[in-house]
């Protein structure tokens, strides 16, 4: 999908395609901890969009005040297969698990079967449950040899197969 494509949701759901250009997803972008990292601003962002190259769907809330991207990408940085959820932000009245849920749901019509995974800061985020609205929608902590699992960056990852519940 081309980065200004939109794609269509089913009537009734709390999602819609938006283009990673869209002012408002790169409103509530920048406001992501995750747009920290990035050396770009605002005007880079409405010129190339948000998402780093590979498929992608670029959700927004029907109120525009939720975003979620999911990204597949050939190669990762640190072996993660699967498609990434590589932003979500929600300023809105909807209950964040139902919207995780609704955007799962998206990403398997596109990418049938393929593992979901996300990373966490846990020093960006206020929760002493670090990606909590993830675990209530059935996503679990990665672990290798019984202990979390950290990016490269020190990271959390979280996982959801299409078989868990």
């Amino acid at each position: 999908m081309a980065g200004g494509d939109k794609i269509d949701i089913f009537p009734g759901e709390h999602w819609y395609g938006a283009s990673r250009c869209d002012p408002r997803v790169v409103d509530l972008y920048s406001r992501h901890y995750s747009s920290i990292r990035s050396n770009k601003n605002k005007g880079d962002w409405l010129r190339s969009g948000i998402t780093a190259p590979g498929e992608q769907i670029v959700l927004l809330s029907s109120d525009s005040r939720a975003l979620f991207v999911w990204l597949k990408q050939k190669y990762s940085a640190d072996d993660q297969a699967g498609v990434n959820c590589a932003v979500f932000r929600n300023e809105g009245p909807f209950l964040s698990s139902m919207l995780i849920e609704e955007a799962e749901g998206i990403a398997w019509a596109r990418w049938p079967g393929e593992r979901l995974y996300t990373y966490v800061d846990p020093g960006e985020i206020k929760s002493k449950n670090p990606g909590c609205c993830f675990k209530k929608c059935g996503w679990k902590t990665v672990k290798v040899n019984g202990e979390t699992y950290r990016s490269q960056r020190g990271l959390i990852v979280l996982e959801k197969m299409t078989f868990d519940t």
